[in-house]
């Protein structure tokens, strides 16, 4: 496993971590959620990735029950979490990042963790009602008190993180640290266009997800929607759409003869496109299956093949 700074902070994250997006709670359930995150342990994933809202706070409470089953030392995880769209009725507590609902939302994640602080939170999304001095206060306090060791964005657009590292730095508050974006071969002009001058200028990190565009590159849905995929569960109808797409299918089977002659699956070499990437701190990968998790973890190796000249027809089956 590699290992890369958080942008420019000390911590280190392993360049593929594990997220609970998603299947937790909805297609896994505690045991598989223990062997799974075992097998990511033992293959050196150190980052788990979380978020309030993941099955109505049922995720958190499953990791948090492995955790304490599985009895890993605190110094060798880390563990995120992320705030904005609430679980909670009320008019303070949904789609919101004020300092009430963030400083009792902190309290409530890491009750439902069974931890005494997260290394990572995330403010999940931008709130345009709320000030972003005042959000930016709260998340600093909540790092000061302990609570969490860094905070970030997720899905911020540049002007938005650059507004909040700015306040924070006339202030001399904790900064926004890192970001939460997607990014796959379908999304990329974010990462590469957007957030460009943020790596160098504030040292933005970034933890990415949906890596396999909702494992629409993984070519399982070249013939449709297969039973019990993420693409036929309810809730997930807005997946349709981009997983039906033919235009985007040609370019996955396309990809496929990439995979194909590096002798590796098309999910492996997908990950491993992220994770090529300098300015990806760490790909988050899921998994609803134990073995999608060792199959996952053998993107490193391919990582390693990817030359110039693979990322060059990379580049052309996706034209």
């Amino acid at each position: 496993m590699q290992y890369r700074r958080l942008g420019n902070s000390g911590i280190q994250v392993s360049v593929l971590s594990f997220g609970s997006w998603v299947t937790f709670h909805n297609q896994v359930d505690d045991d598989l959620a223990r062997q799974s995150m075992q097998a990511a342990f033992d293959g050196g994933i150190n980052f788990f990735d979380n978020a309030e809202v993941y099955a109505g706070g049922e995720s958190e409470r499953i990791m948090g029950r492995v955790l304490k089953d599985l009895g890993w030392a605190r110094q060798d995880y880390l563990i995120s979490t992320k705030f904005f769209w609430g679980i909670r009725d009320g008019v303070n507590m949904r789609h919101t990042l004020n300092r009430k609902y963030l400083m009792q939302a902190i309290d409530a994640s890491l009750e439902r963790l069974g931890l005494d602080f997260v290394d990572l939170i995330f403010a999940h999304r931008a709130d345009p009602d709320t000030p972003i001095e005042e959000t930016v206060f709260a998340m600093h306090d909540i790092v000061a008190s302990g609570k969490a060791l860094y905070w970030g964005t997720s899905e911020w657009s540049s002007d938005e993180i650059r507004a909040a590292w700015e306040i924070a730095e006339r202030h001399h508050l904790h900064k926004p640290q890192m970001e939460q974006p997607e990014y796959n071969l379908f999304h990329r002009r974010r990462v590469e266009k957007e957030y460009a001058r943020l790596y160098e200028d504030i040292g933005l990190g970034t933890t990415i997800w949906s890596p396999l565009a909702s494992g629409l590159l993984t070519g399982k849905y070249n013939d449709g929607i297969p039973e019990g995929s993420r693409g036929s569960l309810p809730g997930y109808e807005f997946l349709t759409k981009s997983l039906t797409d033919e235009e985007k299918l040609e370019r996955v089977r396309r990809l496929q003869k990439v995979a194909d002659q590096l002798g590796c699956s098309l999910a492996q070499l997908s990950i491993a496109w992220c994770a090529a990437n300098p300015n990806v701190s760490t790909v988050i990968t899921g998994a609803s299956k134990l073995e999608q998790v060792h199959e996952n973890l053998k993107a490193v190796e391919v990582l390693e093949q990817l030359d110039q000249g693979v990322l060059a027809e990379i580049e052309e089956a996706m034209s």
